[in-house]
């Protein structure tokens, strides 16, 4: 059972006005399956918006904090900032996943620590406050709540391509480029997940899963670059 939304205005020190976009920004779209009397839409739409605009802080607060550091760098620092682990992450620290409406599924399964659901209420949650009071306090609330992450990901080089750096590694050593396959795909059309595995010249040497195939592909190439030693 969610927790009272109340309880979260307090500890993110963040007043709605509009009590209906914070607990639409919590409402996850299988507890519309099975409460019809519930007039409010899921959080969708909302995580739609707040995608774009955390894009657009970040990449001020990037643009500003890194006078130095040239466009790649910065595209890299803030896909890692973004993707859903971190933002799974940040909304888990302030304890997002208590406050959703989910279905007795949904719930049964874990559904208030799934990655994917987490990260998207993250977004849905900067959507809901932009539109409420606007982008200053949603700078706030984001600062706050996922730009500590930042120190760590530059720090430990979290950010690199590791796609690119197994096709470097490929090429020089091997002269063959990884190839990628796609081993499993399960979930919902909303929440998949994919399984990836890379292939050097035919040959498995790594998986890797993700919300996205993308990622999943990234994750495959970061497990092959832990141990290359053995693969070399």
């Amino acid at each position: 059972m969610a927790k009272a939304l109340s309880d979260l205005e307090k500890k993110l020190k963040i007043k709605f006005k509009d009590k209906n976009l914070l607990r639409s920004a919590f409402i996850h779209r299988s507890y519309l399956n099975e409460h019809e009397e519930e007039k409010l839409p899921n959080n969708e739409r909302l995580e739609f918006l707040g995608d774009a605009i955390l894009g657009l802080v970040v990449s001020r607060h990037l643009y500003e904090v890194y006078p130095q550091s040239p466009e790649g760098d910065l595209t890299n620092y803030r896909s890692s900032l973004v993707n859903a682990k971190t933002l799974a992450k940040a909304a888990g620290s302030v304890g997002l996943g208590d406050y959703l409406f989910l279905s007795k599924g949904e719930e049964a399964t874990g559904g208030r620590l799934r990655q994917y659901i987490l990260a998207n209420t993250f977004e849905s949650l900067i959507g809901a406050i932009f539109l409420d009071s606007g982008i200053l306090n949603v700078n706030t609330f984001i600062e706050e709540n996922l730009l500590g992450f930042l120190s760590e990901i530059i720090e430990k080089k979290l950010y690199r391509d590791f796609k690119s750096q197994l096709q470097e590694k490929s090429q020089e050593s091997y002269s063959l480029t990884p190839t990628y396959k796609l081993v499993s795909e399960k979930g919902p059309d909303h929440a998949k997940t994919f399984r990836i595995a890379v292939l050097l010249d035919k040959k498995k040497i790594a998986e890797g899963s993700g919300s996205s195939k993308q990622e999943a592909q990234q994750e495959a190439a970061k497990g092959a670059l832990e141990k290359w030693d053995q693969i070399h």
